[in-house]
C-alpha cells in the first residue's frame, strides 16, 4: 500500500524518531499522586499486560476523541486528543501518528498545541476536509476564553503539502473562521465536521444544542472556505440533549461494500447521521435522505431519534469516519475510555483507547449500517485453532484450548436445534435491550439461550466475561424472534473499584429461517470487542481481570439456555503485536 518511494526505511527512520518522542515528561497531578499513593491499587492494574496489545494507543497518558483521521500520499493520518501531561483529562493537544495498513502506528510530532487568541484555551475536536487540489485542511474547535468555554472554529493548513507525514501546521491569522452567533450556546458549539461541496458551494456541521434542551446540527455555508454562513434552520435537531462530533456522510442506497466522498450525491445515495450524546455518552446514528437546497435532512425512521440506533451499545465515543479513497471504503474511529477510577488510571500512566477501525456500510435492508474490523487486521492472526460441529448441551461449557487467548480473535458461527423453548419478552423490557440483559444476564438460565463465548476466564471461572445470544418469542405474539446480543462483564474480575456494565442490543435477523448467527470478538487483554450477525450489532467492553491476564486466561463456549445448540465451526487466532507509537 502507498507510493513506491516510500518503503522499510523510512519505517525505521519513523520508529526511531518515535522511540525519542516517547520519552516525553510526565507531570504529576498532586491532588490524584497523593490519593493514588493512600489508595491501595491492586497490583494487576498496574500490570503492564493489562495494556492492549494491538488497539490504538500511545505509549501512556489520556488521549480520548479521534480528530481528523485521512488519508494522504501512501500514508494514514490519525489526530487524537491528548494530553502530554497525565493520565487524566486536561492540557490537550492534537497528536499525530501515521501509518501505512492502519494496524501498525508511529508517532510523530504533536500536531497542534493552543498557540493563537481563538484557541489560547483549548485545540478541541475536529475534522479533515480534502481541497479540489488535494490539500489537506483541518477544521477544528478552539477556546478562546479563560474564564468560559467560549467556542469558536477555527482552520489549520499544512505548512508543507508535498511532505506526506504532514508534520508541520499553519493556522492563519485570520482565525477564528467561525463564531457563535446570538442566540447559540457559545460553550456548547464545536466539533465541525469534514465539509462536502455542491454547485461551488463548500458546507460543513457544527453540533451545538438550543435552550431548550435540542441537539442541533448546524450547516455552515462557504464559497472560499474562509467566509462562512450559518443556514438559518438547523439541518437537524432532537430533543436529545448536546449534539457533540456530529458527522454526515452519503452511502450506497443498494448494500453495497464500497465507501464514498462525502461530496457524491444523487438518486442512488442516502445518508448518515450520527451524534455523540454528551448527556448519555454514546453514539447513535439515523439512515435518512439529504436535500441540498433546502439544507434539510430527514431519518427514514420518523422516530429514529428517539429509537436511536448506536454504532456500538458499549464503550464507544465520539466518534468520527472518513474515506478511503485507496481501498473505497468509508471508515469508522470511536474512542473507548477506561472503566476503572481515575486514582487507578495514574497509578498505571494511561487511559483511554481506540476501538479497531471499522469498515462502514449500509445494510441491504437500508434500516441500519454495517461494520467490519478493518481487513488489515486480519496480518496479525498467529497461531490458530479450529472447532466444527460441536454439540453444546444445557449447561455446559467447553474449552477452546491451543492458543494464547487473552490476545486473540474469535469467529464462530452457532446453530439452535430448536426455538420451541424460547422465552415470552416481557413488553416491559421490549424497548430496552440493555435492561433486558441487566434482568436476564449470562448467569440467568434461559429457554434458547444465553449461549456464547467465556472470554478473558480464569481456569476456576471465578472471572469470565460473557458474550451471548438470547431469543424471545416476541412481545406482540407474532413476527420473528427476538434476538438479544449481551456483553456481560459483572464477573469479569475480582478487583474492586470498577465499572462493570451490562452492555445490550437487538440483533435485525430472522433466526428462525436456518437457526444461525454468529460472533466475531477481537480480545486484546483490557477490551474485548463483539461483531453479531454480521456486524449488525456491535458491543465493546473494557475489562480488567486480575487472574484471567497473559497465559492465564482461557476461552470457553457456553450453553445456559434448555435448548442445544451446536457450535458449526469456531476459529480462533492468537494476534501478534504491531507496531504501535513506540509502547
Amino acid at each position: 500500500m502507498g507510493d513506491k518511494g516510500w518503503g522499510a526505511w523510512p519505517w525505521m527512520v519513523l520508529l526511531l524518531l518515535q522511540l525519542q518522542l516517547a520519552t516525553a515528561s510526565h507531570v504529576v497531578y498532586e491532588n490524584l499522586e497523593a490519593e493514588a499513593a493512600t489508595v491501595a491499587v491492586p497490583p494487576s492494574i498496574i500490570d503492564p499486560a493489562l495494556r492492549t496489545g494491538y488497539h490504538f494507543q500511545p505509549p501512556k497518558n489520556w488521549i480520548n476523541d479521534p480528530n481528523a483521521p485521512m488519508y494522504y500520499k501512501g500514508w494514514y493520518h490519525f489526530f487524537y486528543q491528548y494530553n502530554p501531561k497525565g493520565a487524566v483529562w486536561g492540557n490537550i493537544v492534537w497528536a499525530h501518528s501515521v501509518s501505512r495498513d492502519l494496524i501498525n502506528w508511529v508517532a510523530l510530532e504533536t500536531a497542534m498545541v493552543p498557540s493563537i487568541p481563538s484557541d489560547k484555551y483549548g485545540v478541541w475536536s475536529g475534522s479533515a476536509t480534502t481541497m479540489p487540489d488535494g490539500t489537506p485542511v483541518i477544521m477544528y474547535t478552539g477556546v478562546n476564553r479563560p474564564d468560559i468555554n467560549y467556542q469558536v472554529q477555527n482552520i489549520a493548513f499544512p505548512t508543507n503539502k508535498s511532505d506526506p507525514l504532514l508534520r508541520e501546521w499553519v493556522k492563519p491569522a485570520y482565525n477564528p473562521i467561525i463564531v457563535p452567533e446570538a442566540g447559540i450556546n457559545a460553550t456548547q458549539f464545536r466539533d465541525p465536521t469534514t465539509a462536502w461541496i455542491a454547485d461551488g458551494v463548500w458546507r460543513l456541521l457544527i453540533g451545538s444544542v438550543t435552550g431548550g434542551g435540542r441537539g442541533v446540527a448546524y450547516v455552515y455555508r462557504s464559497r472560499d472556505f474562509r467566509r462562512w454562513t450559518r443556514v438559518r434552520r438547523p439541518l437537524h435537531s432532537a430533543a436529545t440533549g448536546m449534539w457533540e462530533c456530529p458527522d454526515l456522510y452519503p452511502v450506497p442506497a443498494d448494500g453495497r461494500r464500497v465507501g464514498l466522498d462525502a461530496s457524491v450525491s444523487g438518486p442512488r445515495v442516502r445518508y448518515v447521521l450520527k451524534n455523540s450524546l454528551d448527556l448519555r455518552r454514546y453514539d447513535y446514528y439515523t439512515v435518512g435522505s439529504y436535500d441540498r437546497k433546502a439544507e434539510r435532512y430527514v431519518p427514514d425512521d420518523p422516530a429514529g431519534d428517539e429509537h436511536r440506533l448506536r454504532y456500538d451499545y458499549g464503550n464507544f465515543y465520539a466518534s468520527k469516519t472518513f474515506y478511503d479513497p485507496v481501498k473505497r471504503r468509508r471508515i469508522l474511529w470511536g474512542w473507548a475510555n477506561e472503566s476503572d477510577t481515575a486514582v487507578y488510571d495514574v497509578a498505571k500512566g494511561w487511559a483511554g483507547i481506540q476501538a479497531i477501525p471499522r469498515t462502514v456500510w449500509l445494510d441491504p435492508s437500508g434500516k441500519q449500517v454495517l461494520q467490519w474490523p478493518v481487513e488489515e487486521v486480519e496480518a496479525l492472526r498467529g497461531k490458530s485453532v479450529t472447532i466444527s460441529n460441536r454439540l453444546i448441551k444445557p449447561g455446559e461449557q467447553a474449552e477452546v484450548t491451543g492458543i494464547q487467548t487473552a490476545q486473540a480473535d474469535v469467529e464462530v458461527s452457532f446453530e439452535v436445534s430448536s426455538l420451541e423453548g424460547a422465552e415470552p419478552l416481557d413488553p416491559a423490557l421490549a424497548g430496552d435491550a440493555e435492561r433486558l440483559c441487566g434482568v436476564k444476564g449470562a448467569a440467568v438460565e434461559g429457554g434458547v439461550g444465553p449461549f456464547g463465548l467465556w472470554v478473558l476466564a480464569s481456569a476456576g471461572l471465578e472471572e469470565r466475561t460473557a458474550l451471548f445470544f438470547r431469543v424471545f418469542r416476541p412481545a406482540t405474539g407474532s413476527g420473528k424472534p427476538v434476538v438479544l446480543m449481551c456483553s456481560d462483564p459483572t464477573k469479569s474480575s475480582l478487583n474492586p473499584d470498577l465499572y462493570r456494565p451490562t452492555f445490550a442490543g437487538f440483533v435485525d435477523t430472522d433466526i428462525s429461517s436456518d437457526g444461525k448467527i454468529s460472533l466475531r470478538s477481537l480480545i486484546d487483554r483490557s477490551v474485548v470487542e463483539s461483531f453479531g450477525a454480521g456486524g449488525k450489532t456491535c458491543i465493546l467492553s473494557r475489562v480488567y481481570p486480575s487472574l484471567a491476564i497473559g497465559k492465564n486466561a482461557r476461552l470457553f463456549v457456553f450453553n445456559n439456555g434448555k435448548t442445544n445448540i451446536t457450535v458449526s465451526r469456531l476459529t480462533a487466532w492468537d494476534m501478534r503485536k504491531p507496531l504501535m507509537n513506540g509502547a
